[in-house]
């Protein structure tokens, strides 16, 4: 199919291309940027006057809850959902059930999401059989399937011999290991240690969860040389120590989800399970730190943590609700209101969704989808065409993913994509709503 999307204020991060200007796109690459090329007849145009046109975002923590929580998302819904929100390419988290410890598992995931035609998925296999911290899986056949890297998803590795052999292993073939960094046995509460903790009486998490478990992960990194890549950081100590590793050298990178950079513990008011997030939610002065590290690209990508809850689980006492909100739809608007309240600019609040998580993910990404996250002519066709002034208001009906409990219910947020482009293919239109 052949696009020409005209009039768009074109903004690519990745080569901080900043034009207005016309973008034509056929066979599922990007023709041109510019006028379009000599006999070059569009079968579609997309009129983006007053719309910025931008690479496809990439979201690096998202859960489909297929297989095994159909109840709570749908491949289809929740793809539906990460189009709608301008997201072309998603890493999926291995907590599945069944886990994804088997190539077979990620195989089928990855045959049923490009059966849809949307958004592309990128498995992240299980690091350990079932989660369970005991024996490593097979990380080549698994890779060989189509995972991008391995990781525990919200289970941390108790053994740190384990860790260290899983390292190691990954280290030999240049894999990547996904880590949340939190110690197993200080990481057990529901709320970030602290006054509002002990008024209501909830179980906290520690700053010393994050920082123990960041301080052996850096010291294995040391010995093993390995690639890792820290998933949703929460603390600001946690920060100044990724801060400090970067600096020696040390093959890191980081992302932090959008509920950390925008909420603190105190929005959990009188125990509203919508704030029942992991990582938990901690102080005003750790999420000014995170928002300066992302600002700064100590953290490198912001992520959506997409984690659809149903109505059952998340509608119990706080320490008992589920863990978890739909973040696909938000992801865009969210990094947009960072972005202005920050004063960092468009083009590194588009960076941190489009270039930068494309370069986490790197070599895994393939020849052609290597060119994900950015506009080049030759490169993949992935597009959000994006209105920077429409807002919208953030509700049950608003939202396509099967999840509809979200902290920022109520919000009104700037934004609103109009239409995403997938691989050259029109995967979601919305003008004039």
């Amino acid at each position: 199919m052949k696009i020409l999307i005209k009039n768009g204020r074109v903004i690519d991060p990745a080569s901080n291309f900043d034009e207005i200007c016309d973008l034509s796109l056929a066979a599922g690459r990007v023709l041109s940027l510019g006028p379009a090329p000599a006999g070059f007849v569009p079968n579609k145009v997309i009129d983006a006057t007053g719309c910025i046109v931008a690479p496809g975002l990439v979201d690096l923590a998202v859960r489909l809850r297929e297989p095994g929580h159909e109840h709570e998302g749908m491949l289809e819904s929740e793809m539906a959902a990460a189009v709608a929100g301008g997201v072309t390419s998603l890493v999926c988290l291995p907590d599945t059930d069944p886990v994804l410890d088997e190539p077979g598992l990620v195989e089928m995931l990855k045959f049923r999401a490009e059966k849809l035609h949307q958004a592309r998925v990128f498995p992240l296999g299980a690091l350990t059989r079932n989660l369970q911290g005991e024996i490593l899986t097979e990380m080549v056949e698994l890779t060989e399937a189509g995972c991008v890297g391995f990781s525990q998803a919200e289970v941390p590795l108790a053994n740190t011999q384990v860790l260290q052999r899983a390292l190691q292993y990954a280290s030999t073939y240049g894999y990547t290991v996904w880590l949340r960094p939190q110690d197993l046995h200080l990481g057990r509460g529901v709320a970030a240690s602290g006054p509002l903790a002990t008024r209501l009486g909830l179980s906290g998490v520690p700053v010393a969860a994050e920082t123990i478990a960041l301080h052996t992960i850096f010291e294995l990194i040391k010995s093993t040389g390995t690639r890792v890549h820290l998933c949703r950081l929460s603390s600001a100590a946690g920060v100044e120590l990724v801060r400090q590793a970067k600096d020696q050298g040390l093959p890191v990178t980081c992302d932090v989800s959008i509920h950390s950079l925008h909420l603190t513990d105190n929005d959990i008011g009188y125990f509203d399970s919508r704030m029942r997030l992991n990582p938990v939610l901690r102080q005003q002065r750790d999420r000014d730190a995170l928002r300066d590290g992302l600002a700064d690209g100590t953290i490198d990508a912001l992520v959506s943590d997409h984690t659809p809850v149903d109505e059952d689980a998340k509608t119990l006492p706080f320490a008992e609700a589920e863990p978890g909100a739909t973040g696909l739809e938000l992801l865009l608007s969210l990094a947009l209101k960072w972005g202005q309240e920050s004063g960092v600019g468009l083009t590194r609040a588009l960076a941190v969704l489009t270039s930068e998580p494309a370069r986490v993910l790197g070599a895994a990404l393939g020849t052609l989808q290597a060119s994900a996250g950015q506009l080049v002519e030759g490169g993949i066709a992935d597009v959000c065409v994006l209105d920077p002034q429409a807002a919208w208001t953030v509700s049950a009906d608003t939202l396509r993913s099967q999840g509809k409990h979200t902290p920022f219910s109520g919000y009104e947020l700037p934004g609103r994509v109009r239409c995403t482009i997938a691989a050259g293919q029109v995967a979601f239109e919305a003008w004039g709503r």
